[in-house]
């Protein structure tokens, strides 16, 4: 329901521009939506693989955890491991 709403496009935005807080929280969402194929593809076309790496490189403690987890499992697309 949240990728069919526009979501995702939303979340990385989000984890791009948003508050400390709402980068972290958006970084979790998006690592909880990248369990399933479709999502994976989504995030990587709205752009959120290049957003996490800079929050995984450059964010707090607490983005640093969930952009590399969500990272993590963007990478079980074997598209996204190439990229």
């Amino acid at each position: 329901a949240i990728a069919a709403a526009g979501g995702i496009k939303v979340l990385v935005t989000l984890a791009r521009d948003g508050t400390k807080a709402q980068k972290e929280r958006a970084a979790g969402t998006l690592c909880n939506l990248a369990y399933n194929d479709d999502n994976r593809v989504a995030i990587a076309a709205a752009g959120g693989i290049e957003v996490l790496l800079s929050l995984a490189r450059d964010g707090n403690q607490g983005q640093k955890e969930r952009a590399a987890a969500a990272l993590c499992n963007l990478a079980m697309n074997d598209d996204n491991e190439a990229a």
